[in-house]
């Protein structure tokens, strides 16, 4: 194992913390609240959050390239955002 597959598992784990604590604050608020566009921003913040938890574990554990790997997160995370910002749009409306 190189330093980059240490800093890569590093950062994916802080990625996962980070990522699972904003989806469970958000979904705390929708239980508290109701509102639709925090269940939708919380889905949206665990899709990215899947998105890098997946990418590592297809990289370390799969054995599937760096280049795959980067690949399935920047569509998660693209997804992800997508959702985020239809949360942002349900606000509005």
């Amino acid at each position: 194992m190189t330093w980059v597959d240490t800093a890569i598992i590093v950062v994916k784990t802080v990625i996962l913390l980070l990522g699972g604590g904003i989806t469970y604050i958000a979904y705390k608020a929708y239980r508290r609240t109701g509102a639709p566009s925090l269940r939708v921003l919380g889905v949206g913040f665990g899709i990215i959050t899947l998105g890098a938890l997946l990418a590592g574990i297809a990289n370390q554990v799969l054995s599937v390239s760096l280049e795959m790997g980067v690949l399935i997160n920047s569509l998660l995370v693209a997804v992800g955002f997508a959702v985020v910002m239809y949360s942002l749009y349900l606000e509005r409306g």
